[in-house]
């Protein structure tokens, strides 16, 4: 990808940044703007793959004139499980753990955490002498970048106060996190008390559900989480073949204890949260399309998800 579609965000502390890929600058003045997408990488943190996802999408979508499509990368560099290379000043997002993917903290500076990424983006965005014809935001991602996203719809800070309507679109995650101690049952078809708490201590916890956090969400309480996640507008992309443990797929404790494959898990999850806390997500079930990123977001039913109408 040609580095004149790539662009350095700073953070406010500096001298920390992080680079993302767009097809417009962030800085120059754009009357013709309407939407912006923001597209979430999967585990893989190739960033580049996703932008080009995201400009196939807003090709099909008739949307590359009035669409500034974005795409950060959340570099990591452990020496041991994720080997990207840094340039100065880089931010290290972590590899594992409390990770990038759940607004964990950075590996190089414990004054940020991976959900400050998009914030810094997203106020970029808002900035009417940049773009004064912003109409809407989505922020979507596929596999661990739908983690990232359904987390980040229920915590982050600036979803009221922007001053720009945004959306959610969570395609294919391996996991949610749970807002009470509930799970569904084999069918799905209900939610009970999870009975292998005992054997499984993990399935409450961050990020799985809200026990313990740590970094941006351990801002929050449990019930501005609770109210944020079921007042702001999210859409589950679910892969109607997305039934096999491939791509990553999380078979944790915590995780099966949420469905036995992604597509159930999905489906579960927007039952859950409408059913139990009077939520209005939207679960759309994508025909012949399994963990594939591609397939998931040209999909014509993905398209007015990803650039409706402004």
């Amino acid at each position: 990808m040609s580095n004149d579609c790539t662009e350095w965000v700073s953070f406010a502390e500096g001298p920390a940044r992080s680079v993302l890929y767009r097809t417009y600058s962030l800085d120059a003045k754009n009357e013709n703007i309407t939407r912006a997408l923001i597209m979430i990488h999967g585990a893989g943190r190739d960033a580049h793959i996703y932008f080009r996802t995201a400009i196939a999408a807003a090709f099909l979508a008739g949307a590359l004139e009035d669409t500034i499509v974005i795409s950060p990368r959340f570099a990591s560099n452990d020496g041991r499980n994720c080997r990207d290379s840094l340039a100065s000043n880089e931010t290290n997002w972590s590899c594992s753990g409390d990770s990038w993917r759940s607004g964990g903290i950075s590996v190089s500076s414990d004054r940020l955490t991976s959900y400050d990424f998009v914030d810094e983006i997203l106020r970029k965005l808002a900035r009417k002498d940049v773009f004064p014809n912003l109409k809407t935001v989505v922020v979507a991602g596929h596999s661990a970048g739908g983690q990232y996203v359904t987390r980040y719809a229920m915590s982050n800070q600036l979803h009221e106060t922007l001053g720009i309507p945004m959306t959610y679109v969570v395609a294919n995650p391996s996991s949610y996190a749970y807002l009470d101690a509930e799970r569904p049952i084999a069918d799905g078809s209900e939610f009970r008390a999870f009975g292998e708490g005992r054997n499984c201590t993990t399935y409450d916890r961050w990020p799985y559900g809200l026990q313990n956090r740590t970094g941006y969400t351990a801002k929050r309480t449990d019930d501005e989480l609770k109210s944020h996640l079921a007042a702001r507008p999210v859409t589950y992309l679910l892969g109607e073949i997305d039934i096999l443990p491939l791509g990553g797929f999380d078979s944790s404790c915590p995780a099966m204890a949420q469905g036995p494959n992604r597509l159930a898990r999905g489906r579960a999850y927007g039952k859950y949260v409408n059913q139990k806390y009077s939520a209005r997500h939207q679960v759309t079930v994508v025909p012949l399309c399994g963990h594939n990123a591609r397939c998931m977001f040209t999909a014509e039913l993905a398209l007015p998800v990803l650039f409706p109408k402004p």
